[in-house]
């Protein structure tokens, strides 16, 4: 049952709290995390300033660090006081729980036990980015973070290549940003576009787009450039052109696979309908990876 203050009880409260600009907060927000018994966030100051930013007391709020290190252990303490019946609010430094941040464990825990949880909507830096970039596409990928090694990010990123017609975005460090990019550079070529969008809603805020192959140099021409933490997005690729197959080839083949599997279905539907086996195996191929993306 909600209180006055509109807090139930019992209740695991995911809020998405700004990305920089201590305004870019919700009235929602700031009426829970000043009504929870608990807030557990990923740096205990962290949450102290945001508090101290909005002028509410944290004296009467207990602040318990949950983070990438502790997660699983903390987990078991707030389930414990959830149902004891206290409310508890879980925070990021930064945007929102769970999205490239610490808190999809505990939440996972609490839902297994049957307990409710709640988001309250606020800040996210890929979504801000993607609204501010003008990129225009059916879908987009967030990946979030690319591995720290390049072998390794190269082998990531060689397995999004397929992704037309989708845009897709990461998050990069400053330290780390010359690197990503140069190996974004040697796996998809120099023609797409890249924007780079960094210290969102910040003083410094910078969005700009530009073709990878001249990405490297506009960073280098500015070492302040480099700074702050950056969304990554790169523009959509339309998929290649496919020959012409007749309608009734593709319904003879749709009809074939809904009862053999597809190597099988193809090689009926070729002999049926005199089409090439080859181009309906590309077309079937490339719906299937179409489906799975929408």
């Amino acid at each position: 049952m909600p209180t006055a203050a509109g807090i139930a009880k019992g209740t695991l409260y995911v809020v998405g709290t700004p990305i920089g600009n201590l305004r870019d907060i919700s009235l929602r927000a700031l009426e829970i995390l000043s009504a929870v018994d608990c807030i557990a966030a990923e740096h205990v100051q962290h949450a102290q300033k945001l508090l101290a930013g909005h002028m509410l007391s944290a004296s009467h709020t207990r602040i318990l660090p949950l983070h990438q290190h502790n997660e699983g252990s903390a987990a078991y303490k707030i389930i414990e006081w959830l149902e004891q019946g206290k409310a508890i609010a879980l925070i990021s430094d930064a945007g929102t729980p769970g999205v490239s941040d610490p808190g999809a464990l505990l939440v996972q825990q609490v839902r297994a036990r049957n307990l409710p949880v709640v988001p309250v909507p606020g800040a996210n830096a890929a979504l801000c980015a993607l609204s501010a970039s003008g990129l225009i596409a059916p879908h987009f990928f967030f990946y979030g973070f690319l591995p720290t090694k390049s072998g390794e990010r190269q082998r990531k990123l060689a397995g999004l290549k397929t992704l037309y017609a989708c845009i897709l975005i990461f998050y990069e460090a400053p330290h780390r940003i010359l690197e990503c990019v140069t190996d974004m550079l040697a796996v998809f070529g120099t023609g797409r576009e890249i924007t780079f969008a960094r210290e969102l809603t910040k003083l410094f805020e910078t969005i700009h787009t530009c073709p990878l192959g001249e990405a490297l140099d506009w960073l280098q021409a500015d070492e302040n450039r480099q700074r702050g933490e950056f969304v990554l997005l790169l523009a959509p690729l339309e998929a290649p052109q496919q020959e012409e197959i007749s309608p009734q080839a593709m319904q003879t083949l749709a009809t074939l696979q809904r009862e053999l599997p597809l190597k099988q279905a193809v090689q009926l539907a070729a002999e049926i309908t005199g089409e090439s086996r080859k181009k309906l195996y590309a077309r079937a191929l490339l719906e299937q990876k179409t489906k799975k993306l929408i």
